[in-house]
């Protein structure tokens, strides 16, 4: 006899309503800013190709449809009944596999700061972290009713405008306390109580984005951010799931694709002024990366975007 199914998880009234309240302020597919700070909302009505993008700290609630995200080789997948959290700026794949026009996919995402969250860890008198291992800078995790409460009120506000100014930074206080006591505990309170490992790895992730097409050496970053080059290596790779040689690559290639993208400007430029110094090496890991040569690469986009060369 087989055993009985589960039975079927009962609708929250919340994560409906948070739909109802996306879909109406995205009148089309896309990336829309509101009226909150730090508050986007997303929308698209079909399956989206890859897109490759530097995702800032943030949490993101899909209301409706499924996404999946690919930090180098790590897989995240999730839908109304899990959110995504990012604590440091990470270079992704993100892809919308989940959407149709009558149900279209629709997320809420907040950006994080990390002065807010340490100042609601003092006013709440959490505790810091123990020491441990410092964990992944995305991860996935539940949505209880009280988060997916306070975030559909944050968008609810969008209704009524004036009362922004006064309610939305209590909500966004509320929000983060939901992140703080959470299942996200550990790795928000290591962001809020800057640990001092994770602070390094953060100045050497925003030493890298501003210095991404000069040459890197790793005992030269270690010393500005106050490590060895091995436990440098150690703990980058262990919250970014890459050494920072491969994150500066991601970066590199993001940037030459947008550049290519936005002017008339040819691969051998592009790869050059991103700091590559061999055009067919560049072509190679621009291939790799992005799943065909430059000049192919960026006429698909362009076709797939409507835009002329």
């Amino acid at each position: 006899m087989k055993p009985p199914r589960p039975p079927a998880p009962t609708p929250s009234p919340n994560l409906d309503a948070l739909a109802t309240l996306l879909e109406r302020h995205t009148p089309s597919d896309g990336i829309h800013a509101t009226a909150i700070p730090r508050l986007v909302l997303i929308r698209a009505s079909e399956p989206t190709t890859p897109l490759h993008a530097l995702h800032a700290p943030a949490l993101c609630i899909v209301a409706r449809g499924r996404k999946q995200v690919l930090l180098a080789e790590e897989l995240y997948v999730y839908g109304p009944d899990q959110c995504l959290v990012a604590s440091v700026d990470l270079p992704v794949t993100g892809q919308v596999v989940e959407a149709s026009p009558d149900t279209p996919y629709l997320c809420f995402r907040l950006d994080l700061e990390p002065g807010q969250l340490g100042d609601m860890m003092m006013e709440a008198a959490l505790e810091a972290p123990p020491d441990g291992e410092l964990a992944r800078g995305l991860a996935l995790g539940p949505v209880g009713e009280p988060l997916l409460d306070a975030a559909t009120r944050l968008v609810r506000l969008l209704d009524t405008p004036r009362d922004i100014p006064v309610l939305a930074p209590l909500v966004i206080r509320e929000i983060l306390y939901r992140l703080l006591a959470g299942d996200n505990t550990a790795r928000l309170r290591r962001i809020a109580m800057a640990d001092s490992r994770l602070h390094s790895v953060t100045r050497a992730i925003h030493w890298i984005k501003e210095h991404y097409a000069a040459p890197m050496r790793i005992d030269h970053l270690a010393r500005t951010v106050h490590m060895s080059p091995s436990a440098l290596h150690h703990h980058f790779k262990s919250v970014t799931s890459m050494s920072p040689l491969q994150y500066q690559k991601q970066l590199r290639l993001q940037e030459a694709r947008r550049l290519m993208l936005a002017q008339p400007m040819d691969a051998a430029m592009a790869g050059h002024s991103v700091g590559y110094e061999s055009p067919s090496q560049f072509s190679r890991e621009y291939s790799r990366m992005f799943g065909a040569p430059p000049s192919r690469d960026i006429a698909r986009l362009r076709e797939s975007l409507g835009a002329t060369p």
